[in-house]
């Protein structure tokens, strides 16, 4: 379990950015982290990678505080997509720069060649190993991000908006991905200011504001029982703004599902 117990943060100027976070995650969890800009959602990730020191409070994993282990040594088992991926790659090669994790932790060739293949089968990237990282589209930077990791086991994942700035096929394509990972056994985190993807992808909803921790559930109950969306710098999505405007459907959190249980309602057949 990674663990935030009682966290403050300020970037020395004494002026809060966190304060007495909480927060427990899970392993197999995927999580969205949401909230309005400068709210400090990124700082709460550069905080459990290490990144960042807390001023206060601890970072705790399985049970041991980690604060002083830097971030070399907690990407044994997690990883960090940066918003711009291609500012963590420096190798000639998608392979070459997928092998990097492995090879720092020490594994034998054999072992590194497996997990690097593995990776790149599991991410869709085996066509373009011998790629040049920089050359590749927003969406593929992300894959050989979050292949790198995969090739290193880590247990858990961080991506910030890894969404912003791609089309609807190429997101769709990552949310796939993660997905499929999580229901592996892996624990995704993600910072998005997408309201669709926090009520369609993810099964809990983390909400910073006020620069402490303003929600904590489920994306159901975030966008039906939560009447500061606004102020959270939230919105409710689409799907679920109609699902409940018709009444005696249930709740909907994607427009395939409403148009759905539209065409139950209608006698038609569900798509």
């Amino acid at each position: 379990m990674l663990e935030m117990r009682d966290v403050s943060f300020d970037y020395g100027s004494g002026v809060p950015v966190l304060e007495h976070i909480n927060v427990q995650i899970e392993e197999g969890e995927f999580i969205g982290l949401g909230g309005r800009n400068g709210c400090g959602k990124t700082t709460v990730t550069r905080l459990l990678m290490g990144l960042e020191k807390p001023a206060a409070g601890d970072i705790m994993y399985n049970g041991k505080v980690i604060n002083h282990e830097e971030a070399a040594v907690r990407s044994h088992f997690m990883g960090y997509v940066f918003q711009r991926p291609e500012r963590q790659m420096f190798r000639p090669t998608v392979q070459a720069e997928v092998a990097y994790g492995p090879q720092q932790l020490g594994m034998s060739r054999a072992d590194a060649d497996d997990a690097v293949r593995e990776a790149l089968e599991s991410t869709d990237l085996t066509s373009l190993a011998d790629a040049y990282p920089p050359n590749l589209n927003r969406g593929e930077k992300q894959r050989v991000a979050i292949a790198s990791a995969i090739a290193m086991h880590t247990q858990y994942i961080i991506l910030d908006e890894p969404t912003s700035g791609q089309d609807s096929a190429d997101k769709q394509m990552l949310m796939e991905l993660l997905t499929a990972l999580n229901q592996k056994g892996m624990t995704i985190l993600l910072i998005t200011h997408d309201m669709d993807i926090l009520a369609q992808y993810c099964k809990r909803v983390l909400v910073i504001g006020n620069h402490t921790k303003a929600f904590d559930g489920t994306p159901e109950e975030l966008f039906t029982q939560r009447e500061d969306l606004y102020g959270l710098g939230l919105s409710r999505p689409e799907a679920v703004t109609l699902s409940l405007a018709v009444p005696g459907m249930k709740y909907c959190c994607s427009m395939k599902e409403f148009t759905a249980e539209i065409l139950t309602k209608l006698g038609g057949k569900s798509v």
